[in-house]
């Protein structure tokens, strides 16, 4: 949201804009066609806040079928709010695009970000052995809850150190890079031969020689492409299947910042998350939804 208010990221609705793909609710109306959903149930999606789809910050939103599956009960409906955009965007590049493997060294950077905290979680349940880079013992403790198996203090060490340390110096199976900028070349440089790079921020230009001497595969992931081009929407309510069974077999959990915000504080929150204070994700609840379900 923060992108694509800035201008960063140029696919936001038209003004007047409503912003926040990620959404939980409770359905008020179905349209004809759409079975998998029932009129009172509570829902879950990446539904909008792009071209041609308003988001969620509104007490009503308006959502393609293919967009919304039923919420987990697991956990308390606002905190399933913070899953589905981190979810969907980890899967389709570890699952979907990498196709993760059991037994496997992955190395997933920013382990408590937004992205990386889920990315962990579906590495460990598909059997994975998991690395991750933080900046903080608070933040190295997190990842480990999360079930991070080896911890990279990235200001202290250097990649050809953790390489070789954690991988003998082979290089890792799969790197998930969720930083972009300069993380991408170090990422490059700590995949071992013949392995994949994803990454979900490569607005940037870079020296690709060394892809080509490891024979390196690199995904990039832009997960608005489905509600921007009409590309794989069919695909949505899988994924959203699978957030949902992770869940309700206690595999996944979000990591919420502790700050509180509603949508009368969207201004703040958003320059909370700018500050890069923020650990996991935020999540904004709707006064008007809280007080009408109280």
């Amino acid at each position: 949201e923060t992108k694509i208010r800035s201008g960063l990221v140029r696919s936001g609705p038209e003004f007047p804009a409503i912003l926040n793909g990620d959404v939980v609710g409770i359905v008020d109306q179905v349209g004809e066609g759409v079975t998998h959903i029932n009129v009172g149930e509570a829902v879950m999606g990446c539904a909008g806040g792009v071209k041609g789809y308003p988001g969620a910050l509104a007490d009503y939103m308006i959502a393609d079928g293919r967009t919304i599956y039923a919420a987990p009960s697991r956990l308390p409906l606002n905190d399933v709010a913070a899953l589905p955009l981190v979810f969907m965007t980890a899967w389709t590049a570890l699952v979907e695009r990498a196709q993760i493997q059991a037994g496997e060294h992955v190395l997933i950077h920013a382990g408590t970000g937004g992205v990386g905290h889920v990315a962990i979680q579906i590495a460990k349940a598909k059997g994975a052995r998991v690395a991750t880079t933080v900046s903080s013992d608070e933040k190295a403790e997190l990842a480990r809850s999360l079930g991070a198996d080896d911890i990279i203090f990235y200001r202290d060490e250097a990649v050809s150190d953790y390489v070789e340390r954690l991988t003998e110096g082979k290089g890792f199976h799969l790197v998930f890079d969720t930083v972009g900028g300069d993380n991408l070349d170090r990422s490059i440089e700590a995949t071992g031969v013949s392995g994949r790079l994803c990454s979900i921020n490569t607005r940037s230009t870079h020296d690709l020689s060394q892809l080509h001497a490891k024979n390196l595969t690199l995904h990039v992931i832009f997960r608005s492409v489905p509600l921007l081009h009409g590309i794989g929407m069919e695909g949505q309510i899988d994924q959203l299947r699978a957030l949902y069974d992770l869940v309700e077999t206690g595999k996944l959990k979000p990591l919420i910042d502790a700050k509180r915000f509603s949508y009368n504080d969207i201004a703040e929150a958003h320059r909370y998350l700018e500050s890069g204070q923020a650990i996991g994700k935020i999540v904004l609840y709707n006064p008007h939804f809280e007080t009408s379900t109280s």
